[in-house]
C-alpha cells in the first residue's frame, strides 16, 4: 500500500510539471497600431486604420475669439477635437480702437481671476449650443501644443503607423 501511495505522488507531481511551463510566455505587444494623444484633461487612443480624415482649421466665435482646431475623424461614431483659442485681436489703428481692445482683455481677465474662472483656459460649453454630440474635446494651453498634436496624427494617419503625443 505504501509503494502505491508513493507511486501515485511520483505520477501527480510529474503531471503538474508537465502542465507549467518552466519560462513564463512573453507578453504579446498589441497587434492593432494605435494613435495615442496624451493630454492635461485625459487619454485619446484610436487604431491608425480606422483614422479616415486629419484636418486642421481656424474660425473666429463672435468676432471675439480665433479658435484653431484639430479633428480627428474615426470610422467610429465619436469625433475628436483639439483645439486653441484666443482672443481675436482685429488690426485695428492704434490709439483708441488698440487700446479699447486691450482693456476689454483686461476686464476680461479680471473678471476670471475674481470668480475663478478663467474662460480663456478652459474647455466652455453652453448646453445645447455649443455641445456636440459624441465629440470628445481637449483645449490646450499653447498653439505649439496643438501642432505637435496635428503633426503626429497625420503621420499616423497617412503612414498608417503607431504614433503617440505627449501634452502636458
Amino acid at each position: 500500500m505504501f509503494r502505491l501511495t508513493m507511486l501515485l505522488v511520483v505520477f501527480a507531481t510529474a503531471s503538474l510539471r508537465a502542465q507549467t511551463p518552466s519560462t513564463p510566455a512573453p507578453a504579446t505587444p498589441s497587434a492593432i497600431p494605435l494613435f495615442k494623444a496624451t493630454m492635461p484633461g485625459g487619454v485619446y487612443e484610436v487604431a491608425v486604420r480606422n483614422i479616415i480624415s486629419v484636418s486642421k482649421h481656424e474660425y473666429l466665435v463672435d468676432a471675439a475669439a480665433r479658435v484653431t482646431e484639430v479633428n480627428i475623424d474615426t470610422t467610429g461614431s465619436l469625433l475628436v477635437r483639439f483645439y486653441y483659442i484666443e482672443p481675436a485681436t482685429p488690426s485695428l489703428p492704434s490709439g483708441l480702437g488698440a487700446s479699447a481692445v486691450e482693456k476689454a482683455q483686461q476686464y476680461l481677465q479680471q473678471a476670471g481671476d475674481k470668480t475663478g474662472v478663467d474662460a480663456w483656459k478652459k474647455v466652455v460649453k453652453n448646453y445645447p449650443t455649443t455641445t456636440h454630440a459624441r465629440t470628445v474635446e481637449y483645449r490646450v494651453a499653447a498653439k505649439e501644443d496643438l501642432e505637435k498634436v496635428f503633426k503626429a496624427a497625420e503621420e499616423s494617419f497617412r503612414m498608417q503607423k503607431e504614433k503617440q503625443v505627449k501634452v502636458e
